[in-house]
C-alpha cells in the first residue's frame, strides 16, 4: 500500500510535468536569475573559524580574550639588498609610511625609519631620518635591542603595517592593496627588490586562488563528464544532455549558498566537482528510462509518467541513503566539514530536482520536435525504419555481452571461494582499520595550497630571514595589572620557560618595558609601575595590557606549526600547563593558554575521534534508513557490509599511499557511504526482483550481474571521472583528497561485484534453511498435535 502511495503521488507528478512543459522552463530559467544573485553573496572563509566552531570554549578565550583584545596582524614590507643602511632608502620607507597612515584600519606602521627617527630625536632633538648614511649606520648598530628584529642583517629590512586580528578579509584586502600602492608612491631606489607578505597577504592570495581554481575544477568535471558520457551513454540520443541537467543543479546549490549563508573554503570548493560526479548519475536514470518508454511506449505523453511514476521514487530511495551518509558530516565540530555536508546535501537535492523536472521535460520535447524534422522524415522514407536501431541494438548486445560475461565468470568464482573471499576482505579491512590510526594528521594550511604560490614562496622567505613566529598567547587575568607580584612572577615564569623548554624561543610581555625605565628592575610598589605605565607609548602598552585587569604574556615557539606540528603544540602547551602548576601565580590571578596555534589542538581532536564518530554515525543511519525502508533485517544489512569493509579498505590506502588526514580525506567514510551504497542497493534490488519471479539465490545473484553489472559500472564510472577533476587541483589537499576518492569508489565498485555476490548469497541461503528448518518444526508439531 506504501509503496502504490508513493508511485501514485510521483504519477501525478508525471501527469503535472508533461501538462506543463514549457512552464516548467520558464520557473527553471527564473530560478536560474534567482540564483546567480544569490551567488554574488557568496563569501571566502580561510581563517581559524573555518576549522574551529565559535561556540567552542577554546575558540571563546581565543576570540574574546586574545584577537579582539590584544592581537594584531602585519602586512610585511620585506626591502632586500646589497645594502640597506643608507640614506635614500630610509626615506622611501618614510615616504611609504606616510602614505599609509590615513589608511583606514592600520593601527601604525613599524619600520627602521620611524625609529631612527626616534633615536636622532633622542640624540638631537630633531625627528628626522639623518642626511649622511654614517649616521644611519652608527643609529642602528649602535641600538641593537631597538632594531635587531627589523635590520636581521645588512641586506634585508622589514616594515610592519599593523592591523586589528579582528580586521575582516575585505578590509585586509584593502590594507594589502593600499601597501602595494605606498610601495609605488615611494619611489624606493631601483636597486632593492620589495617584497609585500605576510599573513594577511598570503590569506588574501589564498582566497584569490581558490576562487580562480574553482572555475578551472569544475571545467574539468564537465570535461571529463563530456568524456565519459561520449563512450558509456551512446545508445541514447542527446547522450551528453545529462551534463547541462547536473550543472543546472550546481548553479541553484551556488544560488542556495550565497542566501543561506555558507561560506567557500578549500573544502567546501571541492563538493561541486563530487556533486557532478554524484548528480549526473541522477540526470543518466531519468534521461536513459524515458528513451525506454519513448521507444516502446504508444503515447509519448505517457513515456514521461511512466518514468516519473516508476524512476523517480527509486532514485529518490538512492539519494536518501546517499544524504544520511552526508548527515553524518554535521557531527564534526570542524565548520569547514558541516559546510561541506551541507553543500552536498543541498546539491544532491538540486540536481535530482534539476534532473526531474527540466531533464525529462527537455528531453521529452527534443523528441517531440525531432518528429518534426523534414529531414529526418526524408531519411526515414529512404531507408527502411528500424534499420539503423537494429543494428545499434545488435551493436550493443555485442559488447554488453563480453562485458556481462566477464561478470558471471566473476560472481562464480567469487561464489565458488567464498569463504576465502570474504574471508581476505575482512582481513584487509581489519589491517586498514589497524594501520589507518598511524596516519598523520596535518593542520598546517600552508601545506594546504599550491606550493608554488607566489605569496607562500614570499612568506617562506620573509620565515627565512627573520625566524619563526609562531606563538603561545597566554592571558592573565589580574585584580591589578601594576602588582609587582604579578610582574615579578611573569619575569620569573618567562624566564624558566626560555631557559627550560626546548621549543619556547624568547618572551614578551609589558615587563621588559617596565624594567627598561627601571634600571633593569622591577618597582616593589604599584605606585612606581603606574608611574612608568604612564611613560610607555600606548601603542606600545596596548600590546600587552588591557584596562586595569588584564595583561598579555607571549612565548616565540619558532616553527612549531611545521617543525613540531600541531600535536607537538598540544604537548607543549600541556608542559606549560604543569609548569604554571609547579610555579603558580600570585594568589587572584588565573592564566589561560590560548593563540592561533593553540585553537587547532581542536581540530585534532576533531579529525582523530570525530572522523571515527562520523564513519559510525553515517552507517547507523543509512543502515537505519534502510530498515525503515525495507522492514527487513537482511535488506537493511546486506547493502552496509560492503561500504564498511570498504571503509576499512580506505585507512590502508591512505596509509600505503603516504597521504595524510586533512579535514577534507577526514570526510572519506561518510562519503563511501554516502556514493557506494547506491551500487550495493541497485544490486539487491534487483536481486529480490529475481527472486520474487521464482529465481535460486544462484540463479537471481546471475541474472542480477548480467542485467545491471554493465549499468553500474558504467554509474561508477561517471561517478570516478566527476571525481577526477579533483586530482589535478594546484591545492595538495584537494588533489590527495580526489586521489583517495577515486580510488575509494573504485573499491567500492569492486566490493559490489566480489563481496557482495557471495555475501548475500551466504545469508540469504543461510536464512532459507532456518526459515525452512523452522517451518519443518512447525509442521512436525502440527502432525503430533493431530495425532494426540
Amino acid at each position: 500500500m506504501r509503496g502504490f502511495t508513493i508511485k501514485n503521488t510521483f504519477e501525478k507528478l508525471g501527469f503535472f510535468i508533461q501538462n506543463n512543459r514549457f512552464s516548467i522552463l520558464l520557473v527553471a530559467f527564473l530560478f536560474i536569475v534567482i540564483a546567480t544573485q544569490g551567488a554574488q553573496n557568496i563569501e571566502m572563509a580561510s581563517g581559524t573559524e573555518t576549522f574551529v566552531g565559535k561556540d567552542s570554549p577554546l575558540y571563546q578565550d581565543y576570540d574574546h580574550l586574545y584577537q579582539k583584545i590584544f592581537q594584531t596582524q602585519s602586512i610585511v614590507v620585506m626591502v632586500e639588498g646589497n645594502e640597506v643602511k643608507n640614506t635614500d632608502l630610509m626615506k622611501a620607507v618614510d615616504r611609504m609610511e606616510h602614505q599609509l597612515q590615513g589608511t583606514e584600519g592600520v593601527i601604525e606602521t613599524t619600520s627602521p625609519a620611524s625609529l631612527i627617527k626616534m633615536v636622532n630625536y633622542q640624540m638631537t632633538g630633531r625627528y628626522v631620518i639623518p642626511d649622511t648614511d654614517k649616521e644611519i649606520e652608527a643609529i642602528i648598530d649602535g641600538n641593537p635591542e631597538i632594531f635587531g628584529q627589523i635590520v636581521p642583517d645588512n641586506t634585508h629590512i622589514l616594515i610592519s603595517v599593523v592591523m586589528a586580528g579582528s580586521t575582516s578579509d575585505a578590509a585586509q584586502e584593502d590594507i594589502l592593496y593600499a601597501t602595494e600602492d605606498s610601495v609605488s608612491f615611494a619611489e624606493f631606489p631601483p636597486s632593492y627588490n620589495i617584497i609585500v607578505t605576510g599573513d594577511p597577504a598570503f590569506m588574501v592570495s589564498m582566497n584569490y586562488e581558490m576562487n580562480s581554481s574553482m572555475g578551472v575544477l569544475l571545467g574539468l568535471s564537465g570535461l571529463f563528464m563530456v568524456i565519459i558520457l561520449f563512450f558509456v551513454f551512446k545508445h541514447v540520443r542527446w547522450g551528453l544532455l545529462p551534463l547541462p541537467v547536473v550543472l543546472l543543479g550546481i548553479i541553484y546549490t551556488f544560488g542556495a549558498m550565497g542566501y543561506i549563508g555558507i561560506s567557500l573554503s578549500m573544502v567546501s570548493m571541492a563538493a561541486f566537482p563530487i556533486l557532478i560526479g554524484v548528480g549526473i548519475d541522477y540526470a543518466i536514470q531519468f534521461h536513459n528510462r524515458l528513451e525506454e518508454e519513448l521507444h516502446k511506449s504508444e503515447s509519448k505523453e505517457r513515456a514521461v509518467v511512466e518514468t516519473i511514476k516508476n524512476t523517480g521514487p527509486a532514485v529518490l530511495i538512492a539519494l536518501g541513503m546517499t544524504a544520511l551518509g552526508f548527515v553524518s558530516l554535521f557531527t564534526s565540530s570542524v565548520p569547514m566539514i558541516q559546510d561541506f555536508g551541507k553543500l552536498l546535501l543541498i546539491g544532491i537535492i538540486m540536481c535530482y530536482l534539476s534532473s526531474i523536472f527540466v531533464g525529462i521535460t527537455t528531453i521529452s520535447l527534443f523528441d517531440k520536435y525531432s518528429d518534426k524534422n523534414p529531414l529526418k522524415k526524408i531519411a526515414r522514407k529512404i531507408k527502411p525504419a528500424g534499420l539503423d536501431k537494429k543494428k545499434k541494438s545488435e551493436k550493443k548486445r555485442g559488447e554488453g555481452h563480453i562485458t556481462e560475461k566477464l561478470l558471471q565468470k566473476t560472481t562464480d568464482l567469487t561464489i565458488r571461494y567464498d569463504i576465502i573471499v570474504l574471508g581476505i576482505a575482512s582481513l584487509l579491512c581489519l589491517g586498514g582499520f589497524y594501520v589507518d590510526q598511524s596516519v598523520p594528521i596535518e593542520t598546517d594550511v600552508q601545506t594546504f595550497v599550491p606550493q608554488d604560490m607566489p605569496a607562500l614562496v614570499d612568506l617562506a622567505h620573509m620565515g627565512d630571514i627573520m625566524g619563526g613566529t609562531d606563538e603561545l598567547n597566554l592571558i592573565i587575568k589580574v585584580k591589578d595589572t601594576a602588582n609587582p607580584d604579578v610582574l615579578k612572577w611573569i619575569d620569573r615564569f618567562s624566564e624558566h620557560e626560555v631557559e627550560g623548554r626546548k621549543h619556547i624561543y624568547s618572551a614578551s610581555s609589558i615587563v621588559p618595558l617596565v624594567k627598561e625605565r627601571n634600571g633593569g628592575t622591577i618597582p616593589d610598589t604599584s605606585q612606581e609601575i603606574e608611574a612608568i605605565y604612564a611613560e610607555i607609548p600606548e601603542s606600545q602598552k596596548d600590546r600587552y595590557m588591557y584596562g586595569k585587569n588584564m595583561l598579555l604574556l607571549n612565548f616565540n615557539i619558532g616553527n612549531a606549526v611545521a617543525d613540531i606540528k600541531v600535536t607537538g603544540i598540544q604537548e607543549l602547551t600541556d608542559i606549560v600547563k604543569q609548569d604554571m602548576q609547579w610555579m603558580p601565580a600570585p594568589p587572584g590571578t588565573s592564566v589561560t593558554i590560548t593563540g592561533n596555534n593553540v585553537v587547532f589542538i581542536e581540530v585534532i581532536t576533531a579529525l582523530t575521534s570525530g572522523r571515527v564518530a562520523m564513519t559510525f554515525l553515517g552507517l547507523i543511519l543509512v543502515l537505519a534508513g534502510l530498515f525503515v525502508v525495507y522492514r527487513d533485517w537482511l535488506k537493511a544489512v546486506v547493502p552496509i557490509i560492503p561500504m564498511f569493509i570498504v571503509i576499512g579498505w580506505s585507512g590502508g590506502v591512505m596509509y600505503y599511499l603516504d597521504i595524510e588526514y586533512t579535514p577534507m580525506t577526514a570526510t572519506l567514510g561518510a562519503l563511501i557511504l554516502g556514493v557506494g551504497s547506491e551500487y550495493a542497493i541497485l544490486m539487491m534490488e534487483r536481486y529480490f526482483e529475481e527472486k520474487d519471479a521464482g529465481a535460486t539465490p544462484m540463479e537471481a545473484i546471475h541474472m542480477t550481474s548480467a542485467k545491471i553489472g554493465t549499468a553500474i559500472i558504467a554509474s561508477g564510472a561517471t561517478t570516478v571521472f566527476g571525481f577526477l577533476a579533483l586530482v589535478v587541483s594546484p591545492f595538495p589537499m584537494i588533489s590527495n583528497f580526489g586521489i583517495v576518492t577515486v580510488v575509494d569508489v573504485l573499491m567500492a565498485l569492486l566490493a559490489t561485484f566480489v563481496v557482495f555476490p557471495p555475501l548475500i548469497v551466504v545469508l540469504d541461503t543461510w536464512r532459507e534453511k532456518r526459515r525452512g528448518a523452522t517451518a519443518e518444526k512447525e509442521a512436525k508439531k502440527q502432525i503430533q498435535g493431530a495425532d494426540v
